[in-house]
């Protein structure tokens, strides 16, 4: 007979609050996404006075303020956007490698969720296509992983 238990978490927000860290540069893109994820927040049952968006200069900015925001205690995720789109110098590679590092020391670190809803592609036409064409919203697929993590973690603190 299993006895094993099963933890899951769910896409109900409850009384979660989330911050959003939106880079500016490439902002055709990161506007998109950023429209994604507060349609796919409030969708679910997010009140706007429960989201705050936070925009920074670009992609290279977003782990330190998503630090800062997780470190304040305020919310239970935060989600980073934005767009790296891969140009004619090697510039891509650290800024890409470095955002997403960061990013992800920061969940580590804090114990406060972070969604990545960052693009890192090769042409504009790839970007676009992510940020609501063809690909869907790379923004909206953050705001659902957010959602679906705060709620495992609080399950997984509180059993």
């Amino acid at each position: 007979m299993s006895t094993e238990v099963m933890v899951d978490g769910s896409l109900v927000a409850g009384e979660g609050r989330f911050g959003i860290v939106l880079a500016r540069f490439n902002a055709f893109v990161g506007e998109r996404l950023l429209e994604g994820a507060l349609d796919t927040l409030r969708r679910h049952g997010v009140a706007a006075d429960r989201i705050t968006v936070v925009r920074v200069p670009g992609a290279f900015e977003l782990p330190l303020t998503a630090q800062v925001m997780a470190e304040a205690g305020l919310y239970d995720g935060i989600v980073a956007l934005g767009a790296v789109i891969r140009g004619a110098t090697p510039h891509f590679d650290f800024v890409a490698g470095e955002c997403v590092k960061g990013l992800a020391q920061v969940g580590l670190k804090t114990g406060v969720p972070v969604a990545l809803g960052v693009l890192t592609v090769d042409t504009v036409a790839q970007a676009i296509d992510r940020s609501g064409a063809k690909a869907g919203n790379k923004g909206a697929e953050a705001a659902l992983s957010i959602l679906e993590m705060a709620d495992l973690l609080r399950r997984l603190r509180r059993p």
